[in-house]
């Protein structure tokens, strides 16, 4: 199978346990989690050779994030180790109509305060074939934003695809600090993915007619839009994720891929769901796209198997999706009976 490499920030998850708010609880739970991280896990776990890259400390905590992904099979071996600090998040899961609350400590972090100099990307990418990063990643400082930029570079001499999360983060960093850093970004990119946010809050570009909130959406309006954006950095891929917010517990979930050079618009299925825990729901999209393009499926298989893999993720605790290329395969082809399997 192709080698994939993606790069990014590993962050320690606080969670409290059940569904209590931070004002109440009194302990609790221990994972980890970040953008890339949560694909390099997808992808291993559907068998795939993927390589982690980031700084970590060398103390206890450090690795124990290494140890994260090393029992899931992703190769660690590439990570940087020194700096001080762990990033953390801590996650309030949201009920009902109450939404969730995500309150980052990630100040200082080693790759916040990484250099260039940390990562050999020459070495980093021989026998690979496809790059992944986020825009969370360049967010966390300009140092790393040239970070990405170098390693964009390099994974274009090698002839790697690449691919990007766009993944704006309010709390990160302004719009006008995005845009400008995405837009250089982008010009290395081939596979652009999306929400119905992202897009407008990075590059200004929104789909019409629609209301997130209230359950509408606007296939047109999202197909002007993964136009756009292509026809601005000259992607061969924008993939859209179509969230229909009716409650932190319910909601709807699609998405649309956008094949350039076949003119092709295609619409996953819609699934209903039932969240247990919808972080990292957007990455778990990214890590089954990124697995059924490389596995040579068309626009329309694909953007059902990535639909089908974020599916499952919503029904699993943590950041990492915990599933295989059956159960997905299962669900994409219409079985989503939830029936116990036997």
């Amino acid at each position: 199978m192709a080698k994939v490499i993606t790069f990014g920030e590993l962050m320690l998850r606080l969670q409290p346990y059940n569904y209590e708010r931070f004002v109440q609880c009194d302990h609790v739970e221990f994972t980890f989690g970040g953008g890339e991280a949560n694909v390099a896990v997808s992808l291993a776990n559907y068998g795939m050779d993927v390589a982690y890259v980031t700084k970590l400390p060398k103390h206890a905590i450090g690795q124990s994030a290494v140890n994260s992904l090393r029992r899931y099979g992703v190769d660690t071996s590439m990570i940087t180790r020194g700096g001080d600090r762990v990033g953390i998040y801590f996650n309030e899961k949201g009920a009902s109509q109450r939404g969730s609350v995500c309150i980052y400590d990630r100040a200082h972090s080693a790759i916040q305060q990484a250099t260039t100099a940390d990562f050999d990307w020459e070495k980093i990418f021989q026998g690979a074939e496809w790059f992944h990063f986020t825009g969370i990643t360049p967010a966390l400082g300009p140092n790393v934003v040239e970070i990405c930029r170098e390693a964009c570079k390099a994974a274009k001499t090698h002839g790697l695809k690449i691919s990007c999360d766009l993944n704006y983060r309010g709390k990160l960093w302004t719009r006008d600090e995005a845009r400008a850093a995405m837009t250089d970004l982008c010009q290395y990119v081939d596979v652009c993915i999306s929400n119905e946010e992202d897009a407008k809050d990075v590059f200004g570009i929104e789909a019409e007619n629609t209301d997130i909130y209230g359950g509408s959406l606007n296939h047109e309006g999202y197909k002007s839009v993964a136009k756009q954006l292509a026809d601005k950095f000259g992607f061969e891929m924008v993939a859209i994720t179509l969230r229909e917010s009716h409650s932190a517990f319910d909601n709807g979930w699609s998405a649309m891929l956008y094949n350039v050079a076949k003119d092709e618009y295609c619409f996953s299925k819609k699934y209903n769901l039932h969240i247990i825990d919808r972080v990292g729901g957007g990455d778990s999209f990214g890590g089954g796209l990124i697995y059924a393009l490389l596995s040579g499926k068309d626009t329309q298989a694909a953007v059902e198997f990535a639909v089908a893999a974020s599916a499952l993720k919503h029904s699993i605790g943590g950041d990492y999706n915990m599933v295989t290329v059956p159960e997905v395969e299962k669900l994409a082809g219409g079985d989503g009976s939830g029936r116990i399997q036997r």
